[in-house]
């Protein structure tokens, strides 16, 4: 073999290599995911509440709605308050959170009732949200003379 035919084989050899290095890099480069920050999970406890249930009151202006939800201990405390948009309809929105100050506590389920109250028309469009995110909020009609003082859920399904 000549040195040209020898030169020209180790040219082609090294092109070939750092094209299969240049296509390894681009490969690479559009698989590669974006950093993500990671997610805090200690501030954002998972409750597994996707739905709140419970019975609708609308006297005099206002809107009134009770019911229970089930915490994992009794460690944790519900608190409500409500929000009222100036539309119209007005657009009511209950913002349940969960207060827990302690490090341990028994695990142990633990049903927490609630009571919140908002005025606003009869016509005013009612939502919630469970530690800042958005549940669905399923409320039964009270019936003639119950108010809720004297609430009992009973809901089925």
């Amino acid at each position: 073999m000549s040195n040209k035919t020898i030169l020209l084989f180790v040219l082609l050899f090294a092109t070939l290599v750092a094209g299969m290095f240049m296509v390894s890099y681009i490969q690479k480069q559009k698989t590669a995911s974006p950093t993500v920050p990671p997610v805090a999970t200690s501030t954002v406890p998972a409750y597994g509440i996707s739905r709140i249930e419970g019975k609708h009151f609308f006297s005099n202006g206002v809107h009134t709605i009770v019911g229970e939800i089930s915490l994992p201990t009794p460690c944790d405390l519900l608190a409500v308050d409500s929000t009222v948009a100036e539309s119209f309809p007005e657009q009511v929105t209950f913002t349940f959170t969960v207060v827990n100050t302690t490090d341990t506590c028994a695990q142990v389920a633990t049903v927490q009732r609630f009571k919140a109250e908002a005025t606003a028309s009869k016509e005013a469009t009612l939502s919630a949200t469970f530690m800042g995110k958005p549940v669905t909020l399923n409320l039964v009609e009270a019936a003639a003379g119950e108010t809720p003082e004297e609430f009992e859920l009973f809901i089925k399904g």
